[in-house]
């Protein structure tokens, strides 16, 4: 379930969510494989994914909705909230029937930070990249395989990712690196 304020089109957003109580979200490999599959299937026809980082027991989103034409519909909140629910919807009924669970796997509301300016921009990836450093599942973001981070590194390997975009904010794919491996100051973003 989505909160009510609406998503729009051909706006960013930073979207989050963690687990119903202790549990996990990806339990292995096949778990984070289905994941972008079905984000793949039901946000990429409204989306263009910037972003990435799938967390045993959270996700971080970094995406901007595709305009009203490139989507053709009327309702831009339902259309929106119907995608988003049903992916969530599509991955939680498919882990509670493989590990004989009830109930909801997600939180209640997914949170989601509209993005307004560049510099926001650019420290909310750098926030998703090394979230699984900043929650010591690493220690070097290149060492965490389910991000979208190795992507960007991997220029000659088709991707779904829209990755120009963030690319085009700096001169060189070592400039990328050194900016992730800066320390940026995200504390007052209210990021989680």
């Amino acid at each position: 379930m989505i909160n009510t304020e609406s998503f729009e089109f051909e706006s960013v957003y930073h979207i989050f969510s963690h687990v119903n109580g202790r549990e996990l979200i990806f339990r292995e490999e096949t778990n984070y494989h289905f994941f972008l599959k079905q984000l793949n299937k039901y946000i990429l026809p409204i989306a263009d994914i910037y972003a990435y980082c799938l967390l045993p027991n959270h996700f971080h989103l970094l995406l901007r909705f595709k305009s009203f034409n490139e989507v053709g519909t009327e309702d831009e909140h339902q259309y929106l909230m119907k995608n988003f629910g049903d992916f969530l919807n599509s991955y939680a009924k498919a882990y509670n029937k493989k590990y004989d669970r009830k109930g909801a796997l997600f939180l209640n509301t997914i949170k989601r930070k509209r993005v307004n300016d560049e510099k926001y921009l650019l420290k909310v990836v750098h926030y998703i990249h090394n979230n699984p450093v900043h929650h010591g599942f690493v220690d070097n973001i290149e060492n965490w395989k389910y991000s979208s981070y190795q992507s960007f590194l991997s220029l000659e390997k088709e991707s779904k990712l829209d990755r120009k975009t963030i690319l085009d904010y700096f001169e060189t794919i070592k400039d990328f690196m050194g900016y992730h491996h800066s320390n940026v100051e995200y504390d007052y973003l209210d990021l989680e």
